[in-house]
């Protein structure tokens, strides 16, 4: 067998599949003696709606998350939901997916195990978390050139990607203030992309290794955003570890706490109309925070690390690093700069997701300098 190795194949089929769904192609979705077509409702259009629709073997439903059902106005809800879709309106699933003003039309119905599943495929391909599913049945869709892919496959997908990380590259790369880095690169993990470390000098792997766990932040590492501190963040623990005995930075495939750049956009422009950061993310159908850690430790054990100090604000991350065997020695705050953009931003971020952030200590970092 060409691909024979324990999990492999299975893999393969979640990896295409994700190639399919975010290319607006329904996948055959399998399990527990269930079949179905599922695909992005972010992506349907009328034209695919009305061919999905004659392959059919009974009515077709949208998956939403709790998170976008209670913006629908289904209060106190806490799991995933679904509406029945008699008939596939493009129109429709795209005011419930997606319009700030839209309310549930319909009696909202607990989610199956292959809804769940299908919510995690559309999370994995990093589109919005909603999801059209349409039971069919082996003999009608007999022919057609549908990937399929098991329920099993998707849902151990992303412990697979631990298990598989690997070091696939590493070179030395001077950088400004730090000119004895090395880049790692690993192939695996969260998101669609590769996973970095940067070994900042010659950190000594028996004491506790100071640790950044940074996701990837196109508008405010690469840009300066004046909306996040992002890239402060990142410049200056780069800053901090060569002045102090080296250290190791995480480079996270984890864009807009793992919702994905496009959905990251759909939430600035949320937040540029007055909406909080959280507040906009669920609008969109996301809870506080997508991000998974487990991951992070696996590259820091590929390292040869094991007990670390964490440079972070986010007790998650402590919980994670912990919860995934190293030991968390010792743990330092990371401020960015303040400003008219971003204080409510991190203001949110220390009231609604717990983040240590003495605000006092953040704004005299923008007082004028003497």
């Amino acid at each position: 067998m060409l691909f024979g190795r324990s999990g492999e194949a299975e893999m393969i089929a979640v990896d295409r599949a994700l190639a399919e769904f975010r290319a607006a192609r329904p996948v055959l979705l399998q399990g527990d003696g269930l079949s179905a077509l599922v695909l992005s409702a972010e992506l349907i259009d009328a034209d695919l709606a009305q061919r999905v629709e004659t392959l059919a073997e009974g009515h077709a439903r949208l998956v939403l998350t709790a998170a976008r059902l209670r913006r629908l106005g289904a209060k106190g809800r806490s799991e995933p939901g679904i509406l029945a879709m008699p008939k596939l309106d493009a129109t429709r699933i795209e005011t419930l997916a997606l319009r700030q003003d839209a309310r549930v039309d319909a009696p909202v119905s607990p989610a199956s195990a292959l809804d769940g599943v299908a919510l995690e495929l559309a999370r994995l391909a990093l589109v919005l978390p909603a999801v059209i599913v349409v039971p069919v049945s082996a003999e009608a869709v007999a022919g057609e050139p549908l990937l399929a892919v098991s329920m099993a496959a998707v849902s151990g997908y992303r412990a697979q990607q631990v298990a598989s990380l690997a070091i696939v590259g590493r070179a030395p790369v001077p950088l400004e203030g730090a000119p004895e880095t090395e880049f790692v690169v690993f192939r695996g993990g969260e998101g669609l992309r590769d996973q970095v470390a940067i070994i900042v000098g010659k950190p000594d792997l028996s004491t506790a290794v100071p640790v950044r766990l940074h996701s990837a932040c196109l508008t405010g590492d690469l840009f300066g955003s004046l909306k996040c501190d992002c890239g402060d963040q990142l410049r200056e623990t780069v800053g901090w570890m060569a002045q102090n005995e080296g250290g190791i930075l995480l480079y996270l495939d984890q864009e807009g706490r793992g919702n994905g750049i496009s959905n990251k956009m759909r939430a600035y422009r949320l937040q540029s109309q007055g909406w909080d950061t959280y507040d906009a993310d669920e609008v969109l159908g996301f809870d506080l925070d997508q991000r998974h850690f487990d991951f992070a430790a696996e590259m820091l054990r590929q390292l040869g690390v094991s007990r670390v100090m964490a440079l972070t604000n986010n007790p998650v991350k402590i919980g994670a690093l912990e919860d995934a065997g190293l030991e968390v020695a010792a743990t330092r705050r990371v401020l960015g700069r303040p400003n008219a953009h971003n204080v409510r931003y991190l203001a949110s971020k220390r009231d609604r997701a717990g983040h240590m952030i003495d605000m006092d200590a953040l704004m005299q970092r923008a007082a004028p300098q003497d």
